[in-house]
């Protein structure tokens, strides 16, 4: 068994975290260009913008089933499966002769993606000792943001030459890469009970009748994180354009925060570790919460480009929090399944996020949904004041709950 004061994040930099930034590469090249495939195949504006989120809903629906997986056969195997069904849906959409065959395609992400995310937090979860574990998951979320800003300018050479579908090309490579990467690295599924060591598998249902009043407590929190991340990508742009910015504009206002993000993800881990979960999962609420309410207050592109910055410092903050907080709660015996119900959580908050606003700025306005995300997400925030400490790991492992 190794011991805690051998393990190093840099030795395990490779097998943890190098398939995670190649895989990314290509989700990253594929992002922009979903929407613009469909109407290239003739799709109107409409179904195109239907075809974004395809991949949503198919990985809501692998979230679950993806843990379970992910358990049965291990993590490196399941990083290896993971990475080459995706080359082969991004192979299916290069090639693909029409909206069906695209649709399937666009279809097959959503599973592959829960699967490789789900493998990589679960390794980390059993690898990494307490005293490194944010800095673990925090730099696999600043490593996986590089990659999805890398693979947009690597996918636009390719886009410019032979169209959007061009762009799955890119993917397919980094695909096949990043399995190849995890099929070489025999140590990165050592641990796991695949071996044939380690607890016994654990069903879905009885590990969430364990442990779920940290479901309730903290996963309810970790809800509020994802509905702001998501809320601030459909509210800024919303706002900015009513108040006349353009597409240019907006943008650039992205592009800084993003910048803002990928700086933040290192400091973000360090502080988690030392100080406790609570010192990064309320100031990401708080900066959030503020910059949404405080939105419909902008009337030009400093102001906005402001609360965006503001918002992208809280963002690149709780890079890996969410990550953090799921594997401090998981159990060893039904690791995978739990996390891959903590991801359920996230995702929910993630895709409520357009709903909700939506929803409000149709009976009211986009100013209006604006200040309604924001105070949830600082009651979010008071909500994991609350219960983080008793949950933190510094105070020694927890029990299962009783059922």
């Amino acid at each position: 068994m190794e011991r805690v004061e051998d393990f190093s994040l840099r030795r395990i930099a490779v097998p943890a975290f190098g398939p995670s930034a190649i895989w990314s590469i290509g989700a990253g090249a594929v992002l922009p260009v979903v929407a613009l495939s469909a109407r290239g195949l003739g799709a109107s504006v409409g179904l195109a913008a239907l075809f974004v989120g395809i991949t949503t809903v198919s990985e809501f629906a692998a979230a679950v089933p993806a843990g379970v997986l992910v358990e049965r056969i291990g993590e490196r195997r399941a990083l290896v499966l993971a990475g080459l069904a995706d080359a082969a849906a991004c192979a299916l959409a290069l090639l693909a002769p029409s909206l069906w065959v695209l649709a399937l395609a666009v279809l097959l992400l959503g599973p592959s993606g829960s699967v490789f995310l789900l493998a990589r937090q679960s390794y980390l979860t059993a690898a990494a000792p307490v005293h490194l574990r944010a800095r673990a998951m925090s730099t696999l979320g600043g490593v996986t943001r590089v990659g999805l800003f890398v693979g947009p300018l690597l996918g636009a050479p390719v886009v410019a030459r032979w169209g959007p579908q061009g762009a799955f090309g890119v993917a397919v490579v980094a695909g096949v890469l990043a399995a190849a990467l995890a099929w070489r690295t025999p140590d990165l599924g050592s641990h796991h009970v695949a071996s044939g060591a380690g607890p016994s598998r654990v069903p879905v249902r009885q590990v969430v009748a364990r442990h779920r009043r940290v479901l309730l407590t903290v996963g309810l929190g970790v809800l509020a994180i994802g509905l702001a991340r998501s809320s601030r990508v459909v509210v800024v742009p919303l706002w900015a354009e009513h108040i006349g910015l353009d597409a240019a504009q907006t943008s650039l206002v992205f592009a800084a925060a993003a910048l803002v993000e990928v700086v933040l993800f290192w400091p973000a881990g360090t502080v988690m570790d030392r100080h406790g979960r609570v010192w990064v999962a309320v100031p990401v609420s708080l900066l959030m919460g503020a910059g949404l309410l405080c939105l419909p207050l902008t009337t030009s592109l400093l102001g906005v480009g402001a609360l965006a910055l503001l918002m992208g410092v809280g963002n690149g903050l709780g890079s890996g929090i969410v990550m953090t907080l799921g594997a401090d709660a998981a159990p060893e015996a039904g690791r995978a399944p739990f996390l891959g119900v903590w991801r359920l959580l996230s995702l929910v908050g993630h895709n409520g996020a357009s709903v909700v606003v939506a929803a409000v700025a149709a009976v009211a306005s986009i100013g209006v949904a604006s200040v309604t995300v924001g105070l949830l997400t600082l009651a979010g925030g008071a909500w994991l004041a609350r219960w983080l400490p008793e949950y933190d790991p510094r105070r020694g492992p927890r029990d299962a709950e009783p059922t």
